[in-house]
């Protein structure tokens, strides 16, 4: 295959400062969940989207002192020369496939509570520590402060220079930084050349720029990574206003200006909530201001949406997090003329959120991410097969899909075998729900790789029972048939069925999705805190229904807070009408009405309607069962059918089935490779 020629434009290379990028394609310093605390997975990770056509790949933020320290979150660290020797391995790993090195440093200022080097922290204002709501206080810096944390800014720009970086980015965005804390007026009171006007507020953030090109930028470019809008009006930067102004100040000083949006939340907004590009309102003045070039975000996987974003002179370089963990090879696969072959980001942030339970991230289209040195997985190959085995996979959602992607990719011959009428299983019917359309894409990657197997067979409205399956006569069987929504209330706060959870007074989830509309008002009932109850409200209230959602959490969609996502929801359920009841408690269904007890003072409220329970599922997995019952041997559950869980996990189990497939696996073992530390010696 050959490149289209719209998109050689992609491959120009860029000059930045003394460096060259040799293309378009900008990995944008994003968390992971590994950095400092498993730096191998970083590293191989880091590596991969340079092997994959990535012209740039940068670190997470690296914080780089002991007043900045980030615990508990799992981010990249240079406080001394102890911290480089793994950051310099990263900047090999991507050097190797000839893509630039770029370092992220940070300061998080008044944000973080050094929970590990116990310092105080420090801000332009005495502040309380703002995340995580830790009981804890930042001082003022005093101009001695200043002068020593400008000192160690620099310090750790030479530091970075000599792990071999190409590219370092001086970091004022997200409202999450000590550079950002100083440019806004809500955080900055000052009354010394710190505060006051906007020239004064920014000092600290030039100053910064200034001392770090004078320190590395004869060797390396250096990058301001600046939220020209804060989304937020009169209240913060906007666009138009001080956020330009900011720009016009500086305009020349940095080699690349990468802009985007603040807070993170609403830079990394999920696909529900903000379509692809939807960045370029707020950051498209930027290069009328400055000659330097500019990279923005805003989940580009569309090859046309990102020449068109150049082409209008909106930007030079594609910035991109998530659309690059999703497919680490997109700039590969638009350069080799295949950009159907793509991993669409799906703009869920499951990655964001395991970021942000300190955990190694995953992705649910790509289930080799953070798995690239831990498993030796890599996204594009996968061994041939061991044998001339035939597969028979039963059901056709995200885990089965994938298995059979995966197998067929291998070599085995695969016979797919779905119950229903469609494909896609969960990913097809949630992905009909609002704002979900981009979920779809799991399904339709997977199809289309499969769609030019010729050893992949799939049969739709094809229910196997066990007598069938037996008939079939496949060497191995993957079951992968699913889960389904309780109806009785059980779940993570209630243990034995809720009193009327039966018959009519109950619709499921499953119901729902299936087209099922109650036939007056409905009491929503989250105890699964992640979004589908929220979705389900949505719909609900969408098509007339008197909708009230009952959460026992304390906020609406709970867990949502982990992906970015929980001030966006509870803001539209508010918006369309939805009543909304947190620490409430299912009690019974009775006399048409839904009983609730407050989970505190257990004051009891009955409110008309009838109930859907979004609590937890079970997994379908009575023809597992009685397979095993009947001798079959070669017979293994996957996905949703084993352990029912978020739809990452299902593509995840799925790919793992592939990828172990006639390899002998000792359960006893640990299934992967551990970052192991060396101890010091005891002081004798």
């Amino acid at each position: 295959m050959t490149r289209d020629p719209r998109y050689d434009i992609l491959f120009e290379p860029l000059r930045i400062g003394p460096v060259t990028a040799p293309n378009r394609f900008y990995q944008v310093p994003h968390c992971n969940g590994m950095g400092r605390a498993f730096p191998n997975s970083m590293i191989a990770m880091r590596g991969m989207k340079a092997e994959g056509g990535w012209g740039i790949v940068c670190t997470e933020q690296c914080d780089f002192h002991a007043t900045a320290d980030t615990t508990p979150f799992t981010e990249t660290r240079l406080w001394d020369d102890a911290d480089t020797p793994y950051l310099a391995r990263m900047a090999e790993a991507v050097h190797a496939h000839g893509a630039l090195a770029g370092i992220e440093l940070v300061h998080n200022g008044q944000d973080t509570g050094n929970l590990y080097s116990r310092e105080v922290p420090i801000g332009p204002d005495h502040r309380p520590v703002k995340w995580q709501g830790h009981p804890i206080q930042a001082r003022a810096m005093d101009k001695a402060d200043i002068r020593a944390y400008r000192r160690w800014h620099r310090d750790a720009a030479v530091r970075a220079r000599h792990a071999g970086f190409d590219l370092l980015v001086v970091y004022a965005g997200h409202d999450g930084t000590l550079p950002s804390h100083f440019l806004a007026r809500r955080h900055n009171h000052r009354v010394d050349e710190y505060g006051g006007s906007l020239e004064n507020r920014l000092r600290l953030f030039r100053e910064l720029i200034e001392e770090t090109k004078d320190a590395v930028g004869a060797t390396m470019g250096v990058i301001v990574r600046f939220a020209v809008d804060e989304l937020m009006g009169p209240g913060g930067l906007e666009r138009g206003n001080e956020g330009s102004d900011a720009i016009a100040l500086l305009a020349e000083l940095p080699d690349l200006w990468d802009v985007n949006v603040s807070d993170w939340s609403n830079d990394s907004m999920t696909s529900r909530f903000a379509p692809e590009g939807y960045q370029e309102e707020f950051i498209a003045f930027v290069k009328s201001m400055t000659t330097k070039p500019v990279a923005g975000v805003g989940r580009y996987t569309s090859p046309d949406a990102m020449v068109s974003a150049i082409r209008r002179g909106v930007l030079d370089l594609i910035g991109a997090a998530r659309p690059s963990i999703a497919d680490p090879f997109l700039p590969d696969k638009i350069r080799q003329g295949r950009p159907e072959d793509i991993r669409e980001c799906i703009g869920c942030n499951i990655c964001v959120a395991w970021n942000n339970l300190s955990a190694p991230m995953r992705c649910t289209q790509n289930p080799t991410a953070g798995e690239e040195w831990r498993k030796g997985w890599h996204p594009e190959a996968l061994p041939a097969k061991d044998s001339d085995a035939h597969v028979l996979v039963v059901g056709g959602g995200p885990a089965g899909l994938e298995a059979a992607r995966a197998l067929g990719q291998r070599g085995y011959r695969v016979t797919l075998a779905e119950a229903g009428d469609e494909l896609g299983g969960r990913v097809s019917r949630e992905s009909r729900l609002p704002g979900l359309a981009a979920w779809a894409r799991v399904r339709d990657h997977r199809l289309t790789q499969i769609g030019r197997m010729t050893n992949v067979e799939t049969y739709l409205a094809s229910r196997l029972d066990a007598n069938q399956v037996i008939a079939f006569g496949a060497d191995h069987v993957a079951i992968a048939t699913g889960a389904r929504w309780r109806a009785d209330g059980v779940g993570r706060t209630i243990r034995e069925p809720v009193p009327g959870c039966v018959g009519d007074a109950v619709l499921t989830p499953d119901a729902i999705m299936d087209g099922r509309r109650p036939a007056g008002p409905v009491v929503v009932y989250d105890d699964d805190h992640y979004y589908l109850a929220s979705l389900i409200a949505e719909l609900l209230r969408r098509t007339g229904h008197d909708v009230t959602l009952a959460t026992t959490a304390p906020m609406v969609a709970n867990w949502t807070q982990h992906n970015l996502e929980q001030g966006f929801i509870e803001r539209r359920l508010v918006e369309q009408g939805v009543r909304i009841l947190t620490r409430h408690q299912l009690a019974a269904v009775r006399d048409g009405a839904v009983e609730l007890v407050h989970d505190l003072d257990r004051r009891l409220i009955r409110v008309p309607g009838r109930v859907v329970p979004v609590t937890m599922r079970l997994p379908e997995d009575a023809l597992y069962h009685e397979l095993v019952a009947r001798g079959v041997a070669n017979v293994r559950r996957i996905g949703d059918c084993f352990g029912p869980s978020v739809i990452a996990a299902a593509v995840y189990e799925g790919h793992r089935y592939a990828r172990e497939f006639d390899t002998a696996v000792d359960p006893d073992r640990v299934p992967f490779r551990r970052d192991v530390f060396q101890l010091d010696r005891p002081t004798p």
